[in-house]
């Protein structure tokens, strides 16, 4: 019988839809693999002792089964061992790594056999991430950049690697006195820590010199980790082991491990999923050409089910082996909504009703070439998403610090002016402007700054006029305090871009992903230069955990909203509900002045706790009281609360 190659036929996918586990599984009852190629006429099974080069142990063909699968079982444990496939697909035989592969050789051109079990530290069987906690506070980082700094304290053969991840103790240029890396986090406050892509990519060669750096948006093997942050890229098992160590680090003190997942498009299209099922795993448009919605030259095609099994698997995957806490998807809005709602429901039926973190970006780089119906993870298909699934929004980002497509251009905090009806939809945080309405806060990501675009601190440089990046002065110091109090004023969940609270600067660079690590590693010293204003954002991270006014995510949540209120041209005041258990304030009063000038704020009846003010996020730890009206200085905040 001819083989069908209309991919979106219902034929094809009853025929040819697999439910079976793919990959490679290994353990002490022998080693099997299985693998969906069902345009194959063959596929040979190539076994070898080393990751590159080494001797050839074995040619086998694997045997064709119902539904597109290929197998081959054997009693023996090849854990460790290297293998590929020849597949012959028209006549045509190409060799191919796994696309299913859990452990790769250096730079994944082989994939390799893995007893898993084998690789769990000591204590992993135990290993659960801390309680839920009642607020969520993300903290991107990148692997590399995150320990690269000498001043970290981190030993240098552990710089930029898993392992830096897993060192509890280090401080200032190894002072003893002021933490870095994990414990300034742990310090710090924040809930959970989001790893840039931590899987293995394409763009650094794990071989090469220590110092290359690439943000990591080009996947190559979907379910290994990146071997360049192990200390050992040559043997598989390293990696696998290393990610495990830092998780677990991580989860030891406190903190939820979020992973930055990139679904929408894969390295090269010429991929080990394009040779296993040519045609099948990508978008294409009428002419043939690929679909591009992802500016990178390819876009997954994950309405078709198999290539929605592929990724819901390798969440899964993740979230079972690795631990993992959460998923950010990038460029979200080339996913379609039933993928994304189909992961949602796995991982509340397998870890408990919102458990597992999602959230994404609801854009995309372009057009993409989906199959006609389908609904995307956009800004239109917020609405059609579980209210679960969270997306990043630029409305509360722009408004705060001016539009990103402009250096120049200005917020709320930098002499954009004031909208008040635009603020107020920036602290009820569902509200995504003309394009769509969430459902709710839960829906909602509020963000300043992230590894896109300029940090928060190079755009307020840019909207001053200055263009010295490294100094800090007091005039930006305030913007930035503001900013960063109208952010955890905003419902929804919190993002923060890794030194965003100590000023990070990448010297004006709007997109470093290739930049050198000069420009995008952690600068440890700047932290302590800057411990004032990370002390701030501390103090903020810590009172807005215990106030249900701004950590609710119900959709009555946007209902706390009482009024808002304008006075002059740059400020502004927002009354909210802030009833609910353990919090001793049944009301908040948000000020938000920008201006140049002091303003005298009539307060509602009653007296009022000064929680916070533009110069300390810790006085509600023993607030002073007042009454009738409060001063707001030029570029503040104020935050009260009315028991």
């Amino acid at each position: 019988m001819p083989m069908m190659r209309d991919f979106d036929a219902p034929e094809f996918r009853e025929r040819y839809d697999c439910p079976l586990p793919l990959g490679c599984f290994c353990s002490k009852a022998g080693t099997e693999f299985r693998l969906w190629a069902p345009t194959a006429q063959a596929v040979t099974l190539r076994l070898y002792d080393a990751g590159d080069g080494g001797t050839f142990r074995l040619e086998t063909a694997l045997v064709r089964q119902d539904r597109g699968l290929w197998c081959y079982a054997t009693a023996e444990n090849w854990d460790g061992a290297y293998y590929d496939y020849l597949i012959t697909v028209d006549g045509v035989a190409r060799p191919t790594a796994d696309p299913y592969a859990r452990a790769c050789c250096l730079n994944g051109e082989r994939s390799m056999v893995l007893d898993l079990a084998r690789t769990d530290p000591p204590g992993w069987d135990t290993d659960k991430a801390p309680a839920l906690p009642p607020e969520t506070v993300i903290y991107e980082i990148h692997v590399k950049d995150f320990s690269w700094d000498p001043a970290s304290g981190v030993p240098e053969q552990y710089r930029g690697k898993f392992k830096a991840l897993s060192l509890e103790n280090t401080t200032l240029n190894g002072d003893g006195e002021h933490p870095t890396c994990l414990a300034y986090l742990k310090r710090l406050g924040v809930t959970h820590v989001q790893l840039m892509p931590a899987f293995d990519y394409g763009s650094v060669d794990e071989g090469g010199a220590p110092d290359q750096f690439n943000w990591g948006y080009d996947p190559v093997n979907y379910n290994v980790p990146e071997g360049s942050y192990s200390a050992d890229p040559r043997h598989g098992q390293v990696r696998v082991r290393e990610m495990k160590e830092a998780i677990q680090a991580l989860h030891k003190n406190g903190l939820r491990v979020v992973m930055d997942v990139v679904y929408n498009h894969t390295y090269h299209a010429d991929s080990w999923l394009e040779r296993t099922v040519p045609g099948y795993y990508y978008r294409h448009n009428a002419d043939g050409s690929a679909s591009d919605g992802s500016g990178c030259g390819n876009d997954l095609a994950t309405e078709r089910s198999m290539c929605t099994r592929y990724i819901l698997d390798s969440v899964l995957y993740w979230a079972e082996e690795y631990h993992i806490d959460g998923f950010r998807f990038d460029l979200m809005g080339l996913l379609d909504t039933d993928l994304m709602n189909v992961i949602r429901r796995a991982l509340d039926q397998r870890f408990g009703p919102g458990e597992k973190l999602m959230l994404g970006e609801p854009w995309s780089a372009g057009a993409t070439a989906a199959r006609p119906g389908t609904v995307l993870a956009d800004k239109a298909g917020m609405s059609c998403l579980d209210r679960h699934i969270a997306a990043f929004s630029d409305n509360i980002r722009d408004a705060v610090k001016g539009s990103l497509w402009s250096a120049d251009a200005k917020g709320f905090v930098n002499g954009g002016g004031l909208d008040p009806a635009r603020l107020v939809n920036c602290v009820r945080g569902w509200a995504y402007g003309p394009e769509a309405v969430g459902k709710a806060p839960s829906q909602t990501v509020a963000y300043l700054s992230c590894h896109d675009d300029w940090t928060l601190w190079d755009k307020l440089v840019y909207t001053s006029g200055a263009r010295d990046f490294t100094a800090c002065p007091p005039g930006l110091l305030r913007q930035n305090r503001l900013a960063a109090a109208l952010l955890f004023a905003c419902q929804g969940h919190l993002f923060m871009l890794s030194g965003e609270e100590f000023a990070r600067t990448k010297l004006g660079l709007k997109n470093t992903y290739n930049a050198p690590l000069t420009v995008n590693r952690l600068d440890w010293s700047r932290a302590w230069e800057n411990r004032a204003l990370v002390d701030y954002y501390r103090g903020l991270i810590a009172l807005r955990k215990g106030l249900p006014g701004l950590t609710d995510k119900s959709d009555r949540a946007g209902q706390r909203v009482l009024s808002v209120s304008a006075h002059g041209d740059n400020c502004a005041a927002i009354l909210l509900d802030n009833s609910g258990p353990g919090s001793p304030w049944t009301r908040l009063l948000l000020a938000f002045n920008a201006g140049d000038w002091g303003i005298t704020l009539p307060l509602p009846t009653g007296a009022w706790d000064v929680l916070a003010d533009g110069n300390s996020s810790f006085l509600w730890q023993n607030p002073a009281s007042v009454a009738g009206q409060a001063s707001v200085p030029p570029v503040s905040a104020l935050i009260l609360g009315q028991r």
